[in-house]
């Protein structure tokens, strides 16, 4: 079981605010729920110690590594100095993506830009740029997102609507890309 504890403590990593069950670890790492049971209980042990920033919680059956109290004002100081910078160009794609499909589902975010975006956004909500819209009725019930007054505001946009149309890749496209 001690060599499973870092692949265990890898995945509760990858999954991040997601989470992940026990039944969803011990299918993973195919053990059974037991042992994925005890991993988990390690890593939360492990993390108690007052040498790591950030704990393992549990949450209605749901596993994921949290930061601790203590990083709480520091990551305020951290996304504020963030806020007063330009956004990066992974943030403009990600903020356009929200901007035009809202409501709109992380995973669903990166199934368009082909990259993670669970870090992007965060930093987005935490500058008020986007926020949860609810949850989607899909399995999981993944949280929506969509822009915010602050984000209208920074654009200088009366409604959606003033965002440019999106060009039209469907039409007259040949099905040889060297025509």
């Amino acid at each position: 079981m001690e060599e499973l504890l870092p692949i265990a403590e890898g995945l509760l990593f990858l999954v991040g605010d997601e989470g992940i069950t026990e039944e969803l670890m011990a299918k993973s790492l195919e053990i059974s729920e037991d042992i994925a049971q005890q991993l988990l209980d390690t890593l939360q042990k492990k993390y108690q110690d007052d040498s790591f920033g950030m704990e393992v919680v549990c949450y209605g059956g749901i596993w994921k590594f949290m930061s601790k109290a203590i990083v709480h004002p520091f990551a305020q100081k951290l996304f504020q100095t963030a806020k007063t910078s330009a956004l990066s160009q992974s943030a403009l794609e990600t903020l356009a993506i929200v901007a035009y499909k809202q409501p709109i589902t992380r995973v669903e975010i990166e199934e368009i830009r082909g990259v993670g975006c669970d870090m992007m956004l965060r930093k987005l909500q935490a500058r008020n740029l986007i926020t949860e819209m609810g949850r989607s009725e899909a399995p999981g019930r993944p949280i929506l997102y969509g822009v915010t007054e602050e984000f209208m505001d920074s654009f200088k946009l009366l409604s959606l609507d003033e965002l440019p149309d999106l060009p039209d890749f469907s039409e007259h496209q040949s099905d040889n890309l060297f025509d």
